[in-house]
């Protein structure tokens, strides 16, 4: 089955074209045929493709919404020009897997899309004002150019957090505010961190039920969840993205009276205050130079900036205090898992995360560490209690195999 993995946000659009089907999964052979992403939509939007043949292009066009977006990736697909020898027409795509950020505690696993489950994205908008709007206009693109025989299904970022108990994701303010207004942690990176559970088990030829680790997505965006008997019991973020880890431009955890006295002291609105805190903040704010990791790195080692050097220890600090509470609140775990681009990528913020915990048996090789690059593979010593593991996410494959699950009505066991 070809399957069309959409993940939309507010102008921008990345997806990929994966071929899975029930075999294919069991046997671990998908085949990725082609991906890519159009940026800056709204104006002269940047368009990058790639093929499995490794042949890349990058241009440019007038692009004005997520609709037309994905007429024009779509158009592209289809033609001569992507090589893409699978899809001659937009009758050999037969499935789209969208990304959706929130599903509430209305959508506890995936979903085929029909009028009903879009209604329920809807009733999600005010839990995610940034996200669902724009997952809704990609549903809706494709209802259009595809029809309604096209079956699409929604793969929601909050639903692998669901399995967290009640005294874990209530927060302590008057009860009626929950059940008002559904205040309380949900959670995201949801499929990532499910995909990681899912690789680390197989990898050590587990049972969900024997899988106890701590998983840590570190990009951009950052998120840890504790894993206990191959489901969450406790996540980083909360009712939205901004809680928890230091992340690019967020700030994670803060006394939340900080807020008024921004507002009062710098004299802005609550929304001015929420932006400063989700895209000026975080890395960026505390360097005062970039959000990018690998910036401030190569920035540390040339000059040794004392604020970019601060980012750095502010960001590595606050995912070793959440290690240490989660290892409180599990009893104990058999590893802690690096994914996302920077815990994928940056050896030097691993080590310097993992710095501190030989306490909880964790002791990093150095040498396995540097190597370890955007691949899989273990980074702690031999004799380690608690093991430190390296697995690159694949949020794609994860939707594309759970929309063809969904399609033939088979259960979700990743």
């Amino acid at each position: 089955m070809n399957v069309f993995v959409v993940n939309a946000g507010s102008s921008s659009l990345k997806f990929q074209v994966i071929v899975t089907d029930l075999e294919r999964i069991k046997q671990n052979n998908d085949e990725l045929l082609c991906r890519g992403q159009v940026e800056r939509i709204g104006g002269e939007a940047i368009i990058t493709l790639e093929t499995h043949g490794d042949l890349r292009q990058k241009l440019t066009a007038p692009i004005r919404d997520v609709s037309a977006a994905l007429d024009y990736v779509l158009r592209w697909l289809a033609s001569d020009r992507s090589g893409v020898a699978e899809i001659r027409s937009l009758g050999d795509i037969q499935a789209a897997g969208h990304r959706v950020v929130h599903g509430g505690e209305l959508f506890k696993e995936s979903a085929i899309i029909n009028d009903e489950v879009l209604k329920g994205i809807e009733d999600c908008i005010d839990l995610a004002p940034l996200h669902n709007p724009n997952n809704l206009s990609a549903i809706r693109a494709l209802r259009e150019i595809f029809g309604h025989g096209t079956p699409q299904v929604a793969v929601f970022d909050t639903a692998f957090h669901t399995s967290i108990p009640e005294h874990a994701y209530l927060y302590a303010v008057p009860y009626h505010l929950y059940r008002r207004h559904r205040i309380r942690r949900y959670g995201f990176h949801g499929t990532s961190h499910r995909y990681v559970a899912f690789r680390y088990r197989a990898l050590h030829g587990l049972t969900r039920e024997q899988t106890h680790i701590i998983t840590l997505h570190l990009g951009n965006g950052c998120s840890a969840t504790a894993i206990r008997g191959g489901h969450p019991v406790d996540t980083s973020m909360g009712m939205t993205p901004l809680e928890g880890l230091v992340m690019g431009t967020r700030s994670g955890d803060l006394d939340p009276a900080i807020v008024n006295l921004i507002a009062t002291k710098e004299g802005l609105s609550p929304h001015e205050v929420d932006s400063l805190l989700n895209t000026q903040s975080g890395l960026l704010g505390v360097s005062g130079l970039t959000n990018d990791m690998k910036v401030l790195e190569e920035e540390m080692k040339e000059h040794d900036d004392r604020r970019v050097r601060l980012a750095i220890e502010v960001f590595c600090y606050r995912a070793r205090k959440y290690i240490g509470a989660f290892l409180a609140c599990m009893g104990g775990a058999d590893a802690v898992v690096f994914t996302g681009g920077i815990g994928e990528h940056s050896p030097d913020v691993r080590a310097r995360i993992c710095a501190g915990l030989e306490w909880a048996g964790l002791t990093v090789d150095a040498s396995q560490n540097q190597q370890t690059v955007g691949r899989e593979g273990r980074i702690s010593a031999e004799g380690s209690k608690l093991h430190a593991w390296v697995i690159p996410t694949n949020e794609e494959l994860l939707i594309a195999r759970d929309t063809v699950r969904c399609i033939l009505g088979e259960p979700h066991p990743s």
